[in-house]
């Protein structure tokens, strides 16, 4: 049964139409919930209140960290700076092996300790040093309002903004919500319809609208991360086949992470990624032609470490999150062959490492 929706989680949100039942339809993401109402969605923090559609976590978090950006992760986007990080609760997938399902999974809002306006967000990530502020640990497309608005308050402070997002979500908001972001990490979860349908309870088709709308219809830098779990898609046939239309959709230069599945959330049974699948996945990506490509949850330096597609210098390279050798210009080229590297860098890089800051924005702002 859904939980009752107060009158202070009733911050009125976009994106729904009436239909000529009586029902409210969502029109955010592909899901198409329709309301009764009190109802929610499926991602459970959007909901019906009389005749209109609410977010119920405007302004509610929970919690506040600062991490590098590597973690995120975007490797090409101001590399060893540091970034606020928070989420709020609720998805719109329904992904089996989810790892950060206490919280995206979470029907209560007990998970909602931290209460923040957009200017405190702004504020904090300011006060801490913080190149940028992340939205992530569960999706914010379906906090798109809440994050919009975080995000004009950023960039009113000179502060880049980054969503870690699954790209499930419809034209008109996606439009809006991708031209407020200056990053974006996207899990492209597999590259099949049947694990779509079958481990996350959606489709692969709207994802790939996303990264093509990203591609050539923005200038948000984007980078891509799929999560290799055992038997449900690691095999050769379809790692290649996710390569090769990145290549051809996408281009040559966007990076690529190869992220190590652990046991977690309905997907206990199945053993942990071996290391050897990981650097596999990242050669087979590599041969098709893709520059960058990384790899995460393992610890293999050479996985971690921008190369030159031109020279093959190694430009950055990296231990976990730390940076022990940077060889780009502030303009990013290759400091051996004065080649372009592909991303966003600084007149200067950072040593923020491994450090992981949490932070209660009550106590700081």
């Amino acid at each position: 049964m859904d939980e009752p929706i107060s009158a202070t989680q009733q911050h009125s949100a976009k994106y729904w139409h009436l239909l000529d039942d009586g029902r409210i339809q969502c029109d955010l993401c592909p899901r198409d919930c329709k309301l009764h109402d009190g109802q929610r969605g499926a991602c459970f923090v959007r909901g019906r209140a009389g005749t209109a559609m609410v977010l119920t976590t405007y302004g509610r978090s929970s919690g506040f960290c600062v991490d590098p950006i590597e973690k995120k992760p975007l490797n090409q986007f101001y590399p060893g700076s540091s970034i606020l990080s928070f989420g709020t609760a609720g998805c719109n997938l329904a992904c089996k092996f989810c790892q950060n399902w206490d919280i995206s999974k979470s029907r209560s809002f007990d998970k909602l300790l931290d209460q923040a306006s957009p200017e405190a967000i702004a504020r904090c990530a300011q006060q801490y040093g913080c190149k940028s502020v992340a939205f992530t640990y569960n999706d914010p497309v379906i906090f798109a309002e809440y994050a919009m608005d975080v995000a004009d308050a950023c960039h009113a402070m000179d502060l880049k903004t980054v969503a870690v997002t699954a790209g499930y979500i419809h034209a008109q908001p996606r439009r809006d919500f991708f031209a407020k972001m200056d990053a974006a990490n996207v899990d492209l979860k597999a590259f099949t319809e049947e694990f779509y349908v079958k481990q996350t309870g959606s489709h692969l088709q709207p994802v790939l609208d996303t990264l093509k709308y990203l591609r050539h219809e923005t200038d948000v830098w984007l980078e891509l991360t799929t999560l290799l779990i055992p038997g449900l898609n690691d095999s050769n046939q379809e790692i290649n086949a996710m390569s090769e239309w990145i290549f051809k959709e996408l281009g040559a230069d966007v990076p690529l992470h190869f992220s190590a599945f652990h046991p977690d959330y309905k997907l206990n049974d199945i053993p942990q990624t071996p290391t050897e699948t990981v650097i596999r996945a990242r050669n087979i990506a590599l041969n098709t032609g893709l520059n960058h490509v990384y790899t995460g949850n393992v610890h293999y330096t050479e996985g971690d470490t921008t190369f030159c597609p031109s020279c093959d210098s190694e430009l950055i390279m990296r231990d976990w999150y730390e940076i022990k050798k940077y060889h780009l210009t502030p303009e990013g080229r290759c400091t051996s062959c004065s080649a372009k590297i592909a991303g966003h860098y600084g007149q200067s890089v950072g040593q923020f490492g491994r450090q992981r800051i949490p932070v209660r924005i009550g106590a700081t702002v």
